[in-house]
């Protein structure tokens, strides 16, 4: 039943998203003031060191990380539609050690905003995140001194879906913001990020929360061919309302011609259902990409 409501929550978010991508691919994008604003970039960023009789110590490594990030927005009149779809996935190398795994995400949003004349407009919006393949935590057996491979995390484990509705505000493509009621359910069959530590059920496999929801996105370039987006996105609680969750991704992408990019990505999540310490990742990387759109 569990793996079934998976799939039913994975296909519904995929076909929501879909669906907007479709159209928008139909429509003529011309240098208009409204219509669909669409973009779409595939790549792939690339590390590589290879030492040969290098006196100074260091060991060899590799590391990769596919990537697709793409929107599907339309600006009407009377109402804006915004669509994103990000797809993450990267392996490192380092020695004689096997590919492990450095980078997994799926995202899918789709949000709804009525301009009624305000400085602010309603919203409605559907949010979906998880990962593609098995999380491990790697840790040294003391008594043998043997690595030890343990799984943390799987596609669906956890999985977030979680839908809003509130007020935005939003100067066009460059800056938006919004905050309202939200519902968020969080999906875990095995790995327990579901569970609610004021409940002693051990089992719980689904956790249900209504919350206050803020997201807000930036991006502008800053010079010729580099570009600076940060999005920060929280919800808390209203049962716990001084606990929040918070995930703060900030993007500079310099474009050295058509297919070639350097990028430097920060990550910072704060979701005490994973863990109580703050979680920062740093990404500085030479990458290859293609528009699609």
């Amino acid at each position: 039943m569990y793996m079934g409501m998976k799939k039913t929550i994975l296909l519904c978010a995929l076909a929501l998203v879909a669906g907007a991508t479709q159209i928008a691919l139909a429509q003529d994008n011309a240098e208009e003031e409204y219509g669909w604003k669409n973009s779409a970039v595939v790549g792939v960023n690339v590390t590589q060191v290879s030492l040969h009789n290098w006196t100074k110590g260091g060991e060899n490594s590799v590391a990769f990380i596919l990537f697709s990030k793409n929107n599907f927005n339309r600006y009407e009149e009377g109402y804006e539609w915004k669509n994103t779809i990000k797809l993450q996935y990267g392996e490192t190398k380092a020695g004689e050690d096997d590919f492990r795994k450095n980078e997994d995400e799926i995202f899918l949003e789709s949000m709804y905003s009525k301009k009624i004349g305000w400085a602010v407009n309603p919203y409605g919006a559907v949010q979906f995140r998880t990962q593609f393949a098995p999380g491990y935590k790697y840790t040294t057996d003391e008594t043998t001194g043997e690595e030890v491979r343990r799984q943390i995390s799987d596609f669906m484990d956890p999985g977030y879906l979680q839908e809003s509705v509130g007020f935005t505000y939003s100067t066009g493509e460059e800056f938006s913001t919004r905050l309202g009621v939200a519902l968020k359910q969080t999906f875990s069959e095995k790995y327990g990020y579901a569970m609610d530590p004021e409940d002693p059920d051990p089992d719980q496999t689904f956790r249900f929360q209504t919350g206050i929801e803020s997201s807000t996105q930036w991006k502008k370039e800053i010079m010729k061919n580099t570009t600076l987006s940060s999005s920060l996105d929280l919800f808390s609680a209203f049962d716990k309302l001084d606990v929040w969750d918070v995930r703060w991704e900030t993007d500079l992408t310099g474009k050295v011609n058509d297919i070639l990019s350097v990028s430097v990505n920060v990550l910072v999540i704060h979701e005490i259902a994973q863990t109580r310490k703050t979680q920062v990742k740093q990404v500085l990387a030479l990458g290859f990409s293609y528009a699609l759109l």
